[in-house]
């Protein structure tokens, strides 16, 4: 499978972010093309990352397979004999559609991100250490770093056109969105949340915290939508490793992070675009922890075709 910097299909591309291509197909369907672009501290990186779109695509198939009978969703198929069988223009570009392109239905996408944090890691730990807060909010004394976090913290953000997004109150939600829909998004959140968690566990896989989004279909249903706990969205721990009172090793692209952080320190970097070129030997590293989320999750190796 060649990697993929950017697609080119013959449909109408309306937005491009920094890992997917989105395709309108009609006004009731979208294609989400799954590139093999890589970002880390905000910047994309020049190098693609082999596998990794057809990880994250087929890894949100999988989820939206399990989660059926939880919450309504968006995909339609993200087989590419399927795709192509419903949207013939694109018969002549298999190759590029095989594992990383997914069929939805179009909705209006709420401006909210759907945070919820079984643990307490990443910037929600940096703000309770300094302040004992989340968004704001105080917590409960005395948590260490990586504590299990029962009930989980529904915790939501703006969605950020570019730089990071911004933890926001769930006040502050309702007066976005209206109190209704705030509390149908944080109750299917949780439901998915409480889902996803417990499978993941049975595998040995902890999320630790993950993300969702949701958008509103054309009979007016809310609907689960976007990528599902993939290493992108969320973080996966390891659960016979896992510790409280320190950070934990996850299954996403640290290997990079870890690379350009050496190349900070070393004065080598800014922390802005452009970004350093990447050795072959991070881009293997970051391929290889990516499949091995797929295999740890799913109980196979991944297949394209």
């Amino acid at each position: 499978m060649t990697t993929m910097l950017t697609s080119d299909l013959p449909l109408n591309k309306i937005g491009r972010g920094k890992v997917r291509d989105i395709y309108a197909v009609d006004d009731e369907r979208l294609l989400l093309v799954t590139t093999d672009r890589i970002s880390a501290f905000d910047v994309v990186m020049d190098e693609t990352i082999p596998m990794k779109g057809a990880v994250l695509t087929q890894i949100s198939a999988w989820w939206f397979d399990q989660l059926g009978g939880v919450v309504p969703h968006h995909m339609i198929s993200a087989d590419a004999a399927e795709i192509i069988d419903a949207v013939p223009a694109l018969k002549d570009h298999r190759a590029a559609l095989a594992g990383r392109a997914m069929l939805c239905r179009r909705t209006t996408v709420f401006p909210i991100e759907c945070v919820i944090r079984g643990y307490i890691t990443g910037s929600a730990w940096k703000e309770y250490a300094a302040s004992g807060t989340l968004a704001g909010e105080t917590l409960p004394a005395g948590l260490q770093e990586s504590e299990r976090l029962a009930p989980p913290i529904f915790s939501p953000a703006t969605k950020a056109e570019t730089g990071h997004d911004e933890n926001i109150t769930i006040a502050r939600m309702r007066e976005i969105v209206g109190d209704e829909t705030a509390y149908t998004l944080e109750s299917m959140t949780r439901a998915v949340y409480t889902q996803g968690e417990a499978i993941a566990r049975e595998q040995g896989i902890i999320i630790a915290d993950t993300k969702f989004e949701f958008g509103r279909d054309a009979n007016g249903r809310i609907i689960l939508i976007d990528e599902v706990m993939t290493p992108d969205s969320s973080r996966f721990w390891a659960a016979d490793s896992y510790a409280p009172g320190r950070s934990q090793p996850s299954f996403d692209k640290q290997p990079l992070r870890d690379y350009l952080d050496a190349e900070r320190r070393a004065g080598r970097w800014n922390g802005e675009a452009p970004p350093p070129k990447l050795p072959a030997e991070v881009v293997a590293a970051t391929s290889a922890r990516y499949l091995d989320a797929y295999r740890r999750l799913t109980g196979t190796d991944l297949v394209v075709k």
